[in-house]
């Protein structure tokens, strides 16, 4: 099992930076750059905060497949077996401390080489910079609340950094937006200076996009446009003005085919964490809750199937049947069993243990290192962001038939993207014959004959986040109005990893006196104006 060291939020980068010079494998030089020494060391530096954006290992197995799933109840937890969610959050805090040294020397180094005589040069790179940065905190921030962040990964700066302040998630978020806008005004597409110069450009280090500015941008503004309206009960004056200002201004945005992911094959890595986390873990099943909102009836044929994406989410159990596992089990509930996620499946598919009686999650989804991608952003979610705005009349003008229009562009464009997630694989060898005789027309048409439209697009976007469980359950934080059976959510952020109140213990000791203790039952702030 793999293990994660404790890294310190501010001191332990100053190593992380002595050695970050050397990360020059496997790339090429810049030619004709009159930057070139400089460009090739913030070159490798931003690659290596794009690649922080991988999933972590202990993330998965004890955030996302012990709290996340089971909260959002996308799927169902059928035994609490390990209960070491510091392990995860520790993973997830330090991984964003060392990305964020890396993104700080980034920074200075960009002011180093500022030319005043042409002060538009580095748009584009600090643009990307800016846009990298900000997901990552949403993201962070999104989790546990209020951060570190003003004076975070500041360590080498000097011994002042070494304890850093945290900040609140309201400023957090509202200075990243403006970060986001200023992307948007400032990236030049052909990387052309206003004197007609060319940008300085680190595009043969940017594996997310190769040097694509356009992508950059649109990339920039969906965000915005997620964010926005996360934080519209918070703030809905702000927000309602950047979704006004994204929409009716035309603003470009991810389309379909262009949906933002980390994919492993075309960036040289495998994504074994992804397997390894659901092997060791083995306790996630399908749960009465998901089933209940893809099927009609409980019939083990799977007969009663509506939605596609079950096929590709999930799979039959050892007896080739289609069994949930109770949401809310009482005493007497058979345990989940079987091996249907070890990898002597790859040979003998049919055979997942004979306790393996409820529905697994897809061996293939869960399996494949290389053509499975790990989700940023899709085009799916933006046009399920569109459906709420213009039905709640946020930013936009109240209208029921755009937002139902927008949903159902939503559920076409998340059936294409699962269907593409399964044709493209190189490993998917088998997909229920269930599959095929579904249309997903009619399963989009659904919205507009839909009497309570604003409970079928959460749904909508909640199904189209089932390998995004970290923004399935900030959807459900928000919304309290994704599918669920039983109780309330009643879970509302991660507590801060315990190398915080160790080597950070007077600002943690601040913030956690603050907020009122450093529990799961209380509210981050998007959160705490919602009903």
């Amino acid at each position: 099992m793999k293990n994660i060291k404790t890294i310190y939020t501010a001191a332990a980068m100053i190593l992380i930076l002595m050695i970050s010079g050397s990360c020059t494998k496997d790339f090429e030089e810049l030619n004709k750059n009159p930057y070139y020494s400089t460009v090739t060391s913030i070159g490798p530096l931003f690659n290596s905060v794009v690649e922080s954006l991988k999933l972590g290992w202990n993330e998965q197995f004890y955030v996302h497949n012990e709290v996340l799933y089971n909260e959002t109840q996308l799927a169902v937890l059928t035994r609490d077996a390990w209960s070491n969610l510091s392990l995860g959050t520790e993973e997830i805090w330090s991984q964003y401390y060392s990305a964020l040294a890396h993104i700080r020397d980034i920074e200075n180094r960009i002011v180093a080489m500022e030319n005043p005589d042409v002060p538009d040069s580095l748009n584009n790179v600090k643009g990307m910079l800016k846009i990298i940065t900000a997901y990552k905190t949403f993201r962070v921030t999104d989790l546990f609340g209020d951060i570190p962040f003003t004076e975070a990964g500041r360590g080498f700066q000097g011994l002042e950094y070494l304890h850093p302040k945290y900040d609140s998630q309201r400023e957090i978020y509202l200075t990243l937006l403006e970060d986001l806008k200023w992307a948007e005004e400032n990236m030049s597409e052909n990387y052309t200076c206003e004197n007609g110069s060319l940008m300085v450009t680190i595009a043969e280090y940017d594996k997310l996009f190769g040097g694509n500015i356009r992508m950059w941008r649109k990339f920039a503004n969906s965000m915005r446009l997620r964010y926005a309206m996360r934080m519209s009960e918070a703030e809905p004056e702000i927000a309602g003005q950047i979704i006004s200002e994204i929409i009716d201004g035309n603003l470009p945005l991810i389309q379909s085919g262009e949906d933002v992911v980390m994919m492993p094959a075309d960036q040289n890595w495998l994504k074994e964490s992804t397997n390894w986390s659901f092997r060791e873990h083995k306790n996630l099943r399908m749960g009465t809750n998901f089933w209940h909102e893809v099927s009609t009836h409980d019939s083990l044929d799977g007969s009663g199937i509506t939605d596609p994406r079950a096929y590709i989410y999930y799979e039959t159990n050892n007896e080739n049947q289609w069994v949930a596992y109770p949401q809310n089990p009482g005493n007497g509930v058979t345990p989940s069993g079987g091996m249907p996620y070890q990898m002597h499946r790859d040979i003998n598919y049919t055979i997942k243990g004979n306790e393996c009686i409820y529905s697994p999650f897809n061996y293939y989804l869960i399996r494949d290192e290389n053509t499975i991608p790990e989700i940023l952003l899709t085009a799916a979610e933006i046009h399920f962001i569109k459906a709420e705005a213009y039905l709640r009349g946020i930013g936009l003008v109240q209208d029921e038939n755009l937002a139902a229009g927008a949903c159902f562009e939503g559920v076409i464009a998340s059936m294409e993207f699962w269907d593409n997630i399964k044709e493209n694989s190189t490993i998917w060898m088998y997909t229920d014959p269930g599959y095929e005789t579904l249309s997903p027309y009619d399963i989009a048409n659904v919205i507009f004959f839909t009497e309570d439209k604003a409970a079928e697009i959460y749904k909508q976007r909640w199904l189209d986040l089932f390998r995004q469980p970290w923004e399935a359950y900030s959807l459900s934080r928000r919304t309290q109005a994704t599918p669920r059976e039983g109780e309330p959510l009643n879970h509302f952020r991660l507590p801060y990893p315990p190398s915080e109140s160790e080597h950070n213990s007077d600002n943690w000791a601040t913030q956690t006196a603050a907020m009122g203790g450093d529990d799961t039952t209380i509210k981050v702030w998007w959160n705490k104006q919602t009903h």
